[in-house]
């Protein structure tokens, strides 16, 4: 029996839905009937019930929201070596000690200006980027650029990292354990490009930077000094692009904190 028209359509539009909602990998090697009549149940006499069973103790598995320690000091030791960003980002490629990196097609470093003042942290790659190795290249990188122009600025004059170099799985949130164990590049990064001004976009990187759990609404556009390692700058948080394309009434928000970013640059120099 062959699909009509309407029917691949119908599938096509359903796939796309799925893709946009960040629903492209599969979770299991062998695909799933749904509509499969169920397993017929086992009578209750056939079901042998042992006469002293031995009980088991749980098994113990180990949280994944908690970062392996030993993957963590790794991950400083190989981040400590790195004299400059060339030398991190190859060491970065060489480390095993987070699962994401086998899952992503590529690992995404940063973007722009190395010896740029200014520094945005996002949080994780999406699909365009995963595809691409580049942060910021899809819908929310295309809004990045438009409010980088809005005070005279583009990718040559800033540059652009994440919290995480390797995309989650289906746009899925970070645990505390792949965040923890990725941190130590991070860090490494900004030692090395020292900007004077950082801004963290979205709540995500705020809350790792800033070391709070506050939300990014509490968070955004205040100004704070902010230590990482031997390098001092100052920081602001304002919204994440995506966000804006699910509430665009809220540019009105970034846009004060572009204000006051253009302000404190123009002071700055």
């Amino acid at each position: 029996m062959h699909a009509t028209g309407d029917e691949i359509a119908n599938m096509r539009a359903a796939l796309e839905w799925y893709r946009d909602m960040g629903v492209d990998i599969a979770l299991g090697d062998e695909p799933v009937d749904r509509f499969a009549a169920p397993k017929a149940a086992v009578p209750p006499a056939a079901i042998a019930t042992p006469q002293a069973a031995t009980p088991q103790a749980p098994a113990v598995t180990q949280s994944h929201h908690q970062p392996e320690t030993h993957n963590v000091e790794d991950a400083k030791k190989l981040a400590a070596a790195a004299k400059t960003l060339e030398e991190l980002r190859s060491l970065m490629e060489t480390f095993e000690g987070c699962p994401l990196k086998f899952r992503a097609t590529n690992m995404v470093f940063a973007d722009g200006n190395p010896q740029a003042e200014l520094m945005f942290v996002g949080e994780a790659p999406g699909r365009e980027e995963d595809m691409q190795g580049v942060p910021f290249v899809g819908r929310s990188g295309q809004l990045l650029d438009r409010i980088l122009a809005s005070i005279q600025l583009d990718r040559e004059k800033v540059f652009i990292a994440n919290t995480l170099p390797w995309r989650p799985p289906g746009n899925r949130n970070p645990t505390p354990a792949e965040t923890g164990v990725c941190l130590p590049f991070l860090e490494r990064q900004i030692e090395l490009v020292s900007p004077k001004i950082i801004v963290t976009l979205g709540g995500a990187a705020a809350k790792t930077l800033f070391n709070t759990d506050q939300g990014i609404l509490r968070l955004r556009g205040k100004w704070r000094e902010l230590e990482i390692g031997g390098h001092k700058c100052e920081a602001i948080a304002t919204l994440h692009p995506a966000y804006l394309l699910r509430q665009p009434a809220q540019k009105s928000l970034v846009w004060r904190d572009m204000l006051a970013l253009k302000a404190k640059l123009s002071v700055a120099n």
